[in-house]
């Protein structure tokens, strides 16, 4: 029986689901070694570290040479839940707030638009957005974004590009 078809097999308990997948990490290159019981943790670890860098894993590695971002403000035991939210772009805005925003940030870019056709569809296809939210919305505070209305926001980028 192979080690694919031992994890899949309702026999065995959690531990040895877990040895066998070690052993296909393993076995791929995907897992480190175990520390021999006869090495210290310290000794074993900066031999970890020494053939990481024979091998040149930390080559070219971001913000090499710089000095590590943010060490100067004090600690935060949610640092790392404010970088997820900054770098995935999530929000905690219930939908009825965050049509508002999107709105706002949607009509700096249609005025950069160049083409009529383009602007045309951007504002139809947020005006389909704010009518979803308008009809599913039932978290938060009410919904008081209307539809854009499509011409005269064409009107005003045409007004905006010829003077430009």
């Amino acid at each position: 029986m192979t080690c694919s078809q031992t994890i899949y097999s309702c026999a065995l308990r959690p531990c040895e689901i877990a040895f066998e997948l070690a052993k296909i990490l393993s076995g791929l290159g995907l897992m480190t070694q175990k520390k021999p019981p006869d090495v210290k943790w310290e000794e074993w670890t900066e031999g970890q570290i020494r053939n990481a860098q024979e091998e040149g894993q930390f080559d070219d590695l971001p913000n090499a040479g710089r000095p590590l971002p943010d060490l100067d403000k004090g600690y935060d035991p949610l640092w790392w839940v404010k970088n997820l939210v900054q770098r995935e772009n999530i929000s905690a805005l219930p939908p009825s707030l965050e049509i508002k925003r999107k709105v706002q940030r949607e009509l700096e870019t249609i005025w950069q638009l160049r083409r009529e056709e383009d602007v045309r569809a951007k504002v139809n296809a947020l005006n389909a957005e704010i009518a979803r939210i308008n009809r599913t919305a039932v978290s938060g505070p009410p919904t008081t974004q209307t539809l854009l209305d499509l011409e005269a926001i064409v009107q005003e980028w045409r007004d905006r590009n010829q003077q430009s």
